[in-house]
């Protein structure tokens, strides 16, 4: 993967030059290549190897604020002619946007770290399955109640991206990521259930083992059995760390850079207010060496910085393309493509602290359906998770729906415990929410 870099880069600056000869004003490159494997076990036999190589060059050209875009897997220099040329035709047909445009030269990234990203695997592919098929024994192995599985699969990526622009960026990197999962299906007496666990990294040394992965998913599988419908009520609700990272991402979308301008938020015109209690940190941290969300740069080229989102319960920024700060007449913050590796600061309880503090209300692990209204803060989704009575839990439940307001939620976090998902480019512990409606039975 590292021999392509300079390969790649010779076609990403062939693009840019003929861009320059066609007339375009100004043209960004973005090239990348990811290589792999995937392996898929299920009790006890091969279920699925698959192997990948794929990637394609996308150009966009600006013509008098005119844009036009194209793309090619085809790096020979015909296709590249070819696709350039499409692009910049397309541009002659498109309305003139005077906010459209690469992003501005002092926003640029033109000292990228290392952040040590790329660690491939040098796994065969008996070793992979071997992996695999070791996590889906020991759960098979572990527990009565698990009496199938939907198998276990092993996933090792590796990728080079490349992104060049006529302002004279041109920067790459690789990167790796890998990732094990395992899926079971429990039962006792006539209730069945399902879950799975699983872990990733970008280096494999560092991902949990498979014992882990299985013993994990064991645990969630048969503590789901026996699962009772709840009466419909109001009542504080704890979002497990796995649905508690698409919570805060609900903030991602709500203070990014289109949102704001489109005027299709509920936190439009929030900056520099208060948002969530006084308590409550979120900072971003891009530079993690290893980290699943870290960046050198955003997918402009644009510098990525280290910085508090939330602080002292404030917005502190939006989430900003160059397109969308110039619309706003702001500066770029570096979120091309997404946010960068983010903390949310936690109480200092543990789960069982948080259980303690709540009392008497309800433990959601699991999120079914997109009912959430950005432009509006409203919030419905179907949820199953475990009632707690007195600090502790008393049994599972499922079928339910929890339902509020985004506004009246992020006000109404009262802790946040020490339990991180390490695998998840959002890392929060649990949350605990005053209250919500609950519809049950």
């Amino acid at each position: 993967m590292i021999e392509q870099k300079q390969q790649l880069e010779d076609a990403v600056n062939e693009a840019l030059a003929i861009a320059k000869q066609l007339g375009a004003d100004q043209a960004e490159v973005a090239l990348g290549k990811t290589s792999g494997i995937s392996v898929n076990t299920r009790l006890g036999e091969v279920e699925n190897i698959e192997f990948n190589h794929d990637g394609a060059m996308g150009i966009s050209v600006y013509v008098n604020h005119c844009k036009g875009s194209a793309s090619t897997a085809d790096l020979s220099i015909e296709a590249i002619k070819s696709s350039v040329k499409a692009a910049v035709d397309i541009a002659k047909y498109t309305s003139n946007d005077p906010y459209a445009g690469l992003l501005e030269m002092d926003s640029l990234e033109n000292n990228p770290l290392d952040l040590d990203l790329y660690h491939p695997s040098t796994h065969s592919t008996t070793e992979l399955l071997e992996i695999a098929k070791q996590c889906e024994d020991i759960a098979l192995s572990s527990d009565e109640r698990i009496v199938n599985s939907d198998g276990a699969g092993f996933n090792s990526h590796s990728s080079v991206k490349v992104y060049g622009n006529s302002h004279g960026f041109l920067h790459s990197y690789a990167s790796s990521h890998h990732s094990l999962s395992c899926m079971l299906i429990g039962q006792y007496e006539d209730d069945m259930q399902r879950d799975y666990s699983y872990t990733s990294a970008r280096d494999i040394n560092d991902m949990f083992t498979p014992e882990w992965v299985a013993e994990q998913a064991v645990k969630r599988t048969v503590e789901r059995l026996g699962a009772q419908k709840i009466k419909t009520q109001e009542s504080p609700v704890i979002f497990a760390p796995e649905v508690a990272s698409g919570l805060f991402g609900h903030l991602v979308g709500a203070i990014s850079g289109s949102s704001i301008y489109k005027k299709s938020t509920f936190l439009l015109d929030r900056l520099d207010t208060q948002i969530f209690p006084e308590w409550m940190r979120i900072s971003e941290k891009p530079h993690l060496h290893k980290g699943i969300a870290s960046s050198p740069y955003d997918q402009e080229g644009g510098k990525t910085f280290t910085r508090n989102i939330i602080e002292d319960g404030v917005l502190q920024t939006y989430l900003l393309t160059g397109y969308a700060a110039r619309k706003l007449n702001m500066t770029s913050t570096g979120h091309a493509g997404g946010i960068h590796n983010w903390f949310v600061k936690d109480n200092g309880l543990d789960l069982s602290g948080l259980f303690k503090e709540m009392g008497t209300g309800l433990f959601v692990t699991e999120l079914m359906g997109q009912g959430v209204n950005i432009v509006t803060g409203d919030y419905s989704r179907g949820a199953s998770g475990f009632w707690i009575e007195n600090g502790l839990i008393a049994y599972p439940v499922h079928e339910i729906t929890i339902a509020g307001n985004l506004k009246d939620m992020f006000m109404g976090i009262e802790a946040v415990a020490s339990d991180i998902d390490p695998r998840s480019s959002l890392k929060t512990g649990s949350i605990l929410i005053n209250k919500m409606k609950i519809a049950g039975a």
